[in-house]
């Protein structure tokens, strides 16, 4: 029965050309020009052969990934894409950090107006973040803790990179992610969107579990937790450009009750996203 979903002969050159255009993927001017990207490993593929907006161009398996997730095969082959089976070599020419199982797809980015249609309740924004590890952790963490949309200002590392598409472990292609979004119009598109917009900064004039107490029953100029919220994360090294935090409608500090001097970008963006989740799920009596 496996064998119906699979095509093509056994892919067994590591060097072939087919595998030297998968393994190039891994580099920003390749993915540019030709449009697709590369999707690594057992979690991340499952993920993107179940999202039918992806656009699906190949999967590569070998017998033994095969075998180990017939579900890859099922979802590819549903979509019309048969997976392809490669030896173990090829399929670590293609990517060494695939654990035997990757994907080509068409890029995932929509347009900001797109992401932002659906008037989400939580949207957490990546300003100048360029660091991949920090990028793909906060859109896993958006997507478990219920964004409706992740968007990466115009400076932000590329959500295609190799290293993001792993760290997100597939919750790439749960939410819609706009990438490219011009700093200087962020948060007046935000605005338009019906979304209080606030900017996590270590030096906040709010403190985080104060607007916490009071979330549902604010006093006037008090941003209120339990609204429409964006959350904007700048890069680790230098924060939020000026003029971004000057724009935005408060400034909102993790406290830090230990001797800790800060928390990393991804973590201080779970602790803020999660906060505001909380006062979503349970609204104040």
């Amino acid at each position: 029965m496996l064998d119906d979903l699979l095509t093509g002969s056994l892919l067994v050159n590591p060097r072939a050309e087919r595998v030297r255009q998968v393994r190039a993927l891994a580099g920003r001017a390749v993915r540019e020009r030709t449009g697709r990207f590369l999707v690594e490993g057992p979690q991340a593929v499952r993920e993107a052969v179940r999202a039918s907006a992806v656009g699906l161009h190949a999967v590569y398996l070998t017998a033994a990934s095969a075998e180990r997730y017939p579900e890859i095969v099922a979802s590819a082959a549903g979509r019309g894409v048969l997976p392809r089976l490669g030896t173990p070599a090829v399929l670590a020419a293609m990517s060494p950090d695939a654990q035997e199982v990757v994907a080509v797809a068409d890029p995932v980015d929509v347009p900001v107006r797109q992401a932002l249609a659906a008037r989400p309740r939580l949207v957490a924004v990546l300003v100048q973040v360029r660091d991949p590890g920090n990028v793909g952790t906060v859109v896993r963490t958006a997507d478990a803790a219920g964004a409706g949309a992740v968007l990466l200002s115009d400076t932000s590392v590329d959500v295609h990179n190799p290293k993001v598409v792993r760290s997100t472990a597939g919750s790439l292609f749960h939410r819609p992610v706009a990438v490219g979004v011009a700093t200087s119009s962020l948060v007046a598109t935000l605005h338009g969107a019906g979304l209080t917009v606030l900017a996590a900064a270590g030096d906040g004039r709010c403190d985080l579990d104060d607007l916490l107490d009071v979330a549902g029953d604010t006093p006037v100029g008090v941003p209120d937790l339990a609204g429409p919220t964006a959350w904007l994360f700048g890069n680790e090294a230098h924060g939020l450009p000026d003029e971004v935090l000057q724009t935005a409608d408060a400034t909102v500090r993790i406290p830090l009750h230990g001797q800790a001097e800060s928390l990393n970008l991804a973590a201080a963006a779970a602790v803020c996203l999660y906060a505001s989740a909380r006062t979503h799920r349970f609204p104040p009596s």
